[in-house]
């Protein structure tokens, strides 16, 4: 029986005129990191949009723990327990840490309502999130925004996390402590696909690794394989490290 909690099989996605995914098949294993690689425009955001049901797919099969989700709604893929940081980050600018946090979290009409508990492992990651809790969200830096959008898919247990270039833009310091919490989000059992430029990034934190160009899977294996072939990520990337 296959442990993948996530699999794409044929996926297609047009958007307007545009014929974008042309047949993607991934797997996501169960409990481990899965990176998305591929140049600008391979169609690696698209993957993930069309994963969440923002753009449908116009043909293929999109499974999430055996359940297949390919026509739901956005919504109801959240609801399985799918969290998605897309690559803007999407928090609301007006509102402070604390009001972002608690849109986000959909069993709690307080703050006082979050699970005490999880908030303090959320602090523990992004010390950040605690400092700016009654800060105006706009006021923070690129780094603490993007610590902010990941804990506010974080701040109620879920299955999957799905996030677009967590590392974009960010300081050497800030993408190291994003390391860190990554790895102690996959410690914690989260599954997690993610969408990345920085190789050295990726490669310090991914299991399994899919890249993709112009639509398609083009290789799939273990990151640690790919981390080891320079030749390799050279003809997958363009990469000269």
């Amino acid at each position: 029986m296959s442990d993948n909690l996530l699999t794409l099989e044929g996926v297609h996605t047009h958007i307007g005129a545009y014929h974008i995914l042309h047949g993607v098949d991934l797997a996501v294993p169960r409990g481990q990191l899965t990176m998305l690689l591929g140049r600008n425009g391979a169609g690696k955001t698209t993957t993930l949009r069309t994963i969440m049901g923002l753009w449908k797919a116009s043909a293929g099969k999109i499974t999430l723990g055996g359940r297949d989700i390919t026509a739901l709604p956005t919504p109801q893929i959240a609801s399985l327990g799918v969290a998605y940081v897309p690559e803007n980050m999407g928090i609301f600018a007006d509102l402070t840490v604390r009001e972002n946090m608690l849109l986000a979290a959909r069993g709690a009409k307080t703050t006082a309502q979050i699970d005490d508990a999880r908030l303090q492992w959320i602090f523990s990651l992004f010390p950040a999130v605690e400092k700016f809790w009654n800060h105006p969200a706009g006021k923070l830096s690129g780094g603490q925004k993007q610590m902010l959008a990941v804990s506010r898919a974080i701040v109620e247990p879920r299955e999957l996390l799905v996030i677009d270039e967590p590392s974009k833009g960010l300081a050497p310091a800030i993408i190291n402590n994003m390391i860190d919490a990554f790895g102690q989000l996959k410690a914690s059992g989260v599954t997690i696909l993610l969408v990345e430029q920085n190789f050295n990034f990726a490669k310090r934190l991914g299991d399994t690794v899919a890249v993709m160009d112009n639509g398609r899977i083009v290789h799939a294996g273990a990151m640690k394989d790919l981390a080891e072939d320079e030749e390799l990520q050279h003809s997958l990337l363009g990469l000269a490290l």
